[in-house]
């Protein structure tokens, strides 16, 4: 790329940036406050940023697995849960909820309200910004909590930290076995495919765009284009300046997205253990394919939704049951760095 194209590029982004948090300013009226303990937030707190629709079922080992971690606070958004999702959430101690009943896909799946929840309350602190179905984990994470991770993050000079979404399955028919909240999910989704990625460097943003996995392999196989994105950059010393582009696969300022090493080395990074397919896949996958409101072209994915209604079994002879960190370590799928 010229330099004056680079030149180009980069003033388009600043711009983009700055329409991306005008947005959030205008969607901030879409959301009421449903109990706020923003005031408990103390300045060295590491925050959880979530939106969240009927996930009663996951919240519990949710929130215990982040509490466990090192997390202060939570500021979640519930989007019109039926569930008991609201009422379960204001009754947490260390959870500040707020409610909207608008479109998930024309918040840009959420993003907008995060980005002015992040505005007001993440400036200055290390946000992470999962769904309910995302489980950090890390290097050393069952001996080192958050703290140390944030800690090192900020001594080498690094604002964001990258992970890879890794999907967890069972080994049988999805619907086979019920998950009960408050249980550990990988106790049933302890399988994973490992060896099926592709990824490339996003010319634009700077970010890996990481394809494959089990839902490449059972339900995008003859169109692997469409297959979800896995690489995220959840963890952010965030600044009111910044903003998501896509989910938490790209974020402004572009430099946030280099969390990888284009040297050919290898930088600190984790993963997001997905939940996705516990047993209540398979009902609700015929809610979202009617609602249409998780996908930009949502018509494109039918079939998918279609598939995950028959309950398949996700499992194959090339299926990897998870050990712990430092079998993906050791698979290459993250990576401790100079993080010793």
């Amino acid at each position: 790329m010229t330099w004056a194209a680079e030149a180009w590029l980069a003033y388009r982004l600043r711009w983009k940036r700055r329409r991306l948090l005008f947005r959030a300013l205008r969607k901030r009226r879409q959301l009421d406050p449903v109990r706020d303990l923003t005031s408990l937030i103390k300045p060295d707190d590491i925050l959880v940023f979530s939106t969240v629709r009927n996930e009663a079922l996951r919240l519990p080992f949710f929130l215990a697995h982040y509490r466990a971690l090192g997390v202060g606070h939570f500021l979640i958004v519930d989007n019109d849960s039926d569930d008991g999702t609201q009422e379960y959430l204001a009754a947490q101690p260390d959870v500040s909820v707020w409610h909207s009943g608008h479109s998930y896909k024309l918040s840009r799946f959420g993003v907008d309200w995060l980005t002015w929840l992040q505005i007001r309350f993440g400036h200055g602190h290390w946000c992470l910004t999962v769904d309910a179905d995302e489980i950090l984990i890390y290097p050393h994470h069952d001996t080192r909590p958050m703290q140390a991770l944030t800690e090192w993050l900020d001594a080498h000079g690094r604002q964001s930290f990258g992970t890879m979404m890794l999907d967890m399955y069972p080994k049988g028919k999805l619907d086979a076995e019920r998950y009960e909240a408050g249980a550990d999910p990988f106790e049933r989704l302890c399988w994973f495919d490992g060896g099926n990625y592709v990824m490339q460097k996003k010319r634009d943003l700077h970010n890996l765009w990481i394809q494959g996995g089990v839902r490449a392999r059972k339900f995008f196989a003859e169109r692997p284009e469409r297959a979800p994105t896995l690489g995220k950059t959840p963890l952010v010393k965030w600044n009111r300046r910044f903003a998501y582009v896509s989910s938490a696969h790209s974020i402004l300022p572009r430099r946030l997205n280099l969390v990888y090493d284009d040297q050919g080395g290898e930088r600190l990074s984790g993963i997001l253990l997905h939940t996705k397919f516990l047993h209540v896949v398979v009902a609700r996958s015929a809610e979202e394919k009617h609602r249409a409101e998780h996908f930009a072209n949502s018509a494109l994915y039918d079939d998918y939704y279609d598939s995950l209604q028959t309950a398949p079994d996700l499992w194959c002879e090339q299926s990897h049951r998870l050990t712990g960190w430092r079998q993906l370590e050791a698979m290459g799928l993250m990576s401790r760095g100079n993080w010793t």
